[in-house]
């Protein structure tokens, strides 16, 4: 199988200006995600996206393969078919810039996964344990079939009791897999989606357009920075396990 792994790194980003290059414990924060991917895929498949030189810059200076695409980007996966015109792959990986701790073992299993459901959309998914999780805005819950095909994803508190009450529950985790021809129909929507305008989570244009979503369990290791209190969370976590 022919694949590559692209993250996508925007330097504006609303809640955390700046993100990708936020210094975790000595690195920037792309960098340390960077690093949890190599882990498993050769150098040579992994790729940063960016529209921004200051982090180009960066990446460059660690050796980091770095693709410049336009500041006009609808979401991080407009980002990835745009790399998709300048990479030779059938399949591209998407890991979020803002992952840090991204276990590993979860991109290795993404890529066997892959290979047994050739031509569909993947995306990670775990439980959620806490109930401030499954409260906050931040994080995109996931409802699916029996058969692991995405339902619905939203920001609300979802799957919910009459009560409004929190039982069992599920998150993305932000790893998603694309073959070549999903990754060109997204892009030729001009403007946002209805739900996905009005959730902000991209993976629903692609309901929205017809397409299935297979949802793949991943582990709950990740932490994604969305705010500046997760800096801290996460910085917490690489000295607790030694990953200075």
């Amino acid at each position: 199988m022919n694949y590559c792994v692209i993250i996508p790194a925007r330097y504006q980003s609303t809640r955390l200006p700046g993100k990708p290059l936020i210094d975790l414990c000595g690195l920037p924060m792309i960098v340390r995600t960077y690093q949890q991917c190599i882990e498993v895929c050769p150098p040579e498949k992994v790729f940063v996206a960016t529209d921004d030189s200051r982090i180009e810059e960066v990446c460059r200076s660690y050796n980091i393969q770095t693709i410049m695409t336009s500041e006009s980007c609808l979401t991080g996966t407009d980002r990835i078919a745009e790399c998709a015109e300048k990479i030779d792959a059938e399949v591209f990986i998407n890991v979020q810039g803002d992952e840090p701790l991204f276990n590993p073992e979860d991109l290795k299993h993404m890529i066997s996964r892959i290979e047994e459901h050739p031509g569909e959309i993947l995306n990670g998914y775990c439980e959620i344990l806490e109930e401030n999780e499954y409260r906050s805005s931040s994080i995109p819950k996931v409802v699916f079939r029996p058969d692991g095909r995405l339902l619905y994803m939203s920001r609300a508190s979802i799957p919910t009791t009459k009560s409004l009450g929190f039982e069992k529950s599920w998150r993305q985790v932000c790893v998603y897999s694309f073959p070549r021809t999903a990754l060109k129909e997204f892009s030729q929507v001009s403007n946002k989606t209805t739900l996905e305008s009005i959730e902000d989570i991209e993976i629903l244009r692609f309901l929205e357009l017809g397409w299935d979503v297979r949802m793949i369990h991943l582990s709950s290791q990740s932490i994604a920075v969305d705010n500046p209190r997760d800096v801290s969370r996460v910085e917490a976590v690489i000295r607790e396990k030694g990953l200075l």
